[in-house]
């Protein structure tokens, strides 16, 4: 029988939590979003002032990165660098910067995803967030 890592209601407390935080220590208006390995969503936060789309977004760019086991970053390179048909891959949408996989002895056990400033604000928001269960490099 396999084993593998899980996010705990408390871990995805401490990811939102220090995602917040980064975020509205750089005053950014931002939808923030916690999936498990499968791409279910576990939370989100919807800070004030962020646009409505972005509460979309967020949970997708966290999918594409928990299915695809990659930032999604990976998916939007792919794409302008004219691999366009992979616009039509199933199952993820939010392929844009913002979305980072949570990675626990090499394994997914979910993601960050996103949404609202420039994507690689969003990453770095979502990078935060992950750092704040200490789980190393």
């Amino acid at each position: 029988m396999y084993t593998k890592p899980c996010l705990s209601h408390a871990d995805v407390a401490t990811l939102l939590s220090a995602a917040r935080a980064e975020a509205e220590r750089n005053q950014w208006a931002v939808s923030i979003a916690v999936v498990d390995d499968g791409g279910h969503l576990l939370g989100l936060y919807r800070l004030d002032g962020a646009a409505p789309l972005s509460a979309h977004i967020a949970p997708a760019k966290a999918r594409t990165a928990a299915l695809g086991r990659r930032e999604s970053i990976v998916y939007e390179e792919m794409i302008n660098k004219g691999r366009v048909s992979f616009l039509s891959a199933p199952e993820i949408e939010g392929m844009l910067e913002g979305g980072v996989p949570v990675l626990i002895d090499g394994q997914v056990a979910g993601a960050v995803g996103v949404s609202g400033v420039k994507s690689s604000e969003d990453a770095q928001i979502a990078k935060a967030g992950i750092a704040a269960l200490g789980l190393g490099a």
